[in-house]
């Protein structure tokens, strides 16, 4: 697959998650819709989802909309989903993001099967994932949905589930990618280990995968299996000022 299809791919995911009618602008920048029922932000949050040089802004009413479109027609779209730039041009009272998004095709694959490690294949909702859940800290556990996905790749230190990952059904055919490692074995490879089957497991189901990322730390384990950032997401509680 190359660099038009993993994009155009990713494209008609967002367009579809937006909950409206809508396509990125093919000349770039951005596109801004009312859609309350937009899953690219929280209700009554602003999403922005950046792809490319192109972005779409979904508002949860007719007047955010305004509002958004305003405040972000001067702002180059590399800088769309930038939480400085944004609430230095729009009323702002919380923020979620940015994150990083990447997508893998099955050229772009490169597999890791480390010596000396046991990749397990568990039934989703196994009892080991929420020990693991359990081990982590709220954030980490709510960010890497482990508990909505397929079955798990793990890799286990005696009975202890120690990293995990899987993918939950997205839209379109996209696998987005789950993956987290108990604290106490980060450093050691097993993020990337079991990362590298669940993917194997989503391209043998012809699904395309999606990697979202907000640390370094993640960025840098979807990148060594082949995962291309595409792009990134925001999402922006509008302040007194743009709710009004």
């Amino acid at each position: 697959m190359d660099d038009d299809a993993l994009m155009a791919g990713a494209r008609r995911l967002w367009e579809t998650l937006a909950g409206v009618p809508v396509s990125f602008a093919r000349s770039g920048g951005p596109v801004v819709v009312t859609a309350p029922a937009s899953a690219l932000a929280p209700p009554s949050w602003v999403g922005t989802v950046l792809l490319g040089d192109a972005a779409l802004v979904t508002a949860p009413t007719d007047a955010v909309a305004r509002e958004v479109r305003r405040a972000l027609a001067g702002v180059p779209a590399r800088s769309l989903t930038e939480p400085s730039v944004v609430s230095g041009v729009l009323a702002v009272a919380g923020v979620l993001g940015p994150a990083t998004l990447a997508y893998l095709s099955a050229d772009d694959f490169l597999p890791y099967e480390p010596p000396g490690v046991t990749v397990e294949h568990l039934p989703a909702h196994h009892t080991g994932l929420p020990r693991l859940l359990a081990s982590v800290s709220e954030e980490d556990a709510g960010e890497c949905g482990l508990d909505e996905t397929s079955p798990a790749f793990v890799v286990r230190d005696g009975d202890a589930v120690v990293a995990a990952a899987g993918h939950s059904d997205w839209p379109g055919g996209t696998a987005h990618l789950c993956v987290l490692t108990a604290p106490h074995a980060r450093g050691r490879g097993l993020a990337r280990a079991v990362a590298s089957a669940a993917t194997a497991h989503a391209l043998a189901e012809g699904r395309l995968p999606q990697w979202r990322a907000r640390l370094e730390a993640s960025r840098r384990v979807a990148r060594a299996i082949g995962f291309r950032e595409l792009g990134s997401q925001l999402s922006v509680r509008p302040g007194s000022a743009a709710s009004s």
